[in-house]
């Protein structure tokens, strides 16, 4: 592993050459790209008003009654007003689009059997409802309470995780690292927080400043290897800094469950298309990461809080203002950011299948915003029944 910090310059040579090797790279390389799985989290409201509602436990009961849906496909979340799903591992990315919208559909008939709504909202929206929400009743979440209080009270935030398989333990966290100037990019793009318990909060991604709270979050350190990633997250166990390594809520992470890299940077997103080009995208930077690691480019080390900066960016402005670019490391009009990562990754899409898929829905969401930029557009259409209706018709693909 290299550890040479370079810092492409704005003329855009460096992007260039870069470009150039990684044809070279990437020319020889299997064509079997690397497996997928996606986790959604969700809502549970109220349908008149959409007030928070604590049936999880009822509806999650209810889904396994349905064949739809498999065993241990919906899992609980640690407040009741919330639900995860995850799908089971993928190859290619429509069949992600329809395990997403397979599980969307029969978990919200399962809410709707219980008097509620199963809205793909990354923040609670509307005031009103159970509050504080109860806690899932485990002892872990037991502890979280009684040690974060209010901070838990207020973790009414849903992600997209996407888990992109890497089985060698050395690659995953090379790729760990160098992804870290990716994660603005993929934070202002996925957007789709602005509204908090009925006010809009100003910011496109509530959620990243609310998970952000937690002791460890946000843009994780540069590793020097596997070894070091493990000695480091278990110490911050060890030494009581945190209860478990879940709670390492960085926005990328090497997975404890699977042989994976976890990116958890995406708000989970209203449209099931949406999440599955996320995670064509986020697959596409991975594979292109690890190719210029085989091409022997240096590892970018950009100061960490330089990221955290473009990354608090980011979640303020998502779509709507400048984007930090992952290698000129300045701000530029998100357009020109994106069609730019979408050219560096496109050897990469080309190899996955999944270059028109992205590309796609890449530029509706340019054309017609992310989730932030269109909730608001319909809050200031509609005001907040139509923002209820608009979010739960978009979730269930309607």
């Amino acid at each position: 592993m290299t550890e040479v910090a370079s810092r492409p310059t704005r003329n855009g040579s460096t992007t260039r050459s870069r470009l150039r090797r990684l044809d070279d790279a990437t020319a020889g390389t299997a064509d079997v790209p690397p497996r997928l799985g996606v986790e959604e989290e969700f809502l549970l409201l109220d349908p008149v008003g959409g007030g928070l509602l604590a049936r999880a436990a009822q509806v999650r009961s209810r889904s396994r009654l349905y064949a739809e849906l498999d065993q241990g496909e919906v899992q609980h979340e640690m407040l009741l007003a919330q639900l995860e799903t995850s799908t089971p591992v993928c190859e290619t990315l429509p069949e992600v689009g329809g395990n997403l919208l397979r599980m969307r559909h029969a978990l919200s008939e399962a809410a709707m059997r219980e008097g509620c709504l199963l809205v793909a909202g990354a923040s609670s929206p509307f005031a009103g409802g159970a509050w504080p929400v109860p806690i899932t009743d485990t002892p872990r979440y037991t502890r979280m309470r009684q040690e974060a209080q209010l901070l838990s009270d207020e973790q009414l935030i849903n992600g997209l995780h996407v888990h992109v398989e890497i089985l060698d333990d050395e690659e995953r966290i090379e790729a760990l690292n160098r992804m870290r100037p990716w994660l603005p990019l993929l934070v202002a793009l996925a957007a789709n927080s602005p509204l908090w318990r009925g006010r809009d909060t100003g910011f496109s991604s509530w959620r990243y400043l609310v998970s952000a709270r937690w002791p460890v979050s946000g843009v994780p350190p540069r590793f020097r290897d596997a070894e070091d990633y493990r000695r480091r997250t278990t110490d911050l166990v060890d030494r009581g800094m945190v209860a478990d390594i879940g709670q390492l809520y960085w926005l990328v992470r090497a997975s404890a469950r699977f042989p994976t890299l976890e990116v958890r940077a995406c708000d989970v997103q209203m449209r099931a298309d949406e999440a599955a080009a996320l995670a064509g995208l986020v697959r596409a930077v991975v594979m292109t990461v690890l190719a210029e690691s085989d091409a022997g480019l240096p590892a970018p080390a950009p100061p960490p809080e330089l990221l955290e900066a473009a990354t608090w960016h980011a979640a303020r402005y998502g779509l709507a203002g400048d984007v930090h670019d992952p290698h000129d490391l300045c701000l530029r009009p998100a357009a020109e950011v994106l069609h730019d990562a979408l050219d560096y990754v496109k050897p990469a899409l080309y190899r996955a299948g999944d270059q028109r898929y992205v590309s796609q829905v890449v530029d509706r969401m340019l054309d017609e915003g992310n989730g932030a930029i269109r909730v608001r557009r319909v809050l200031a259409e509609s005001g907040w029944p139509g923002v209820l209706a608009y979010m739960c018709d978009q979730t269930q693909g309607l």
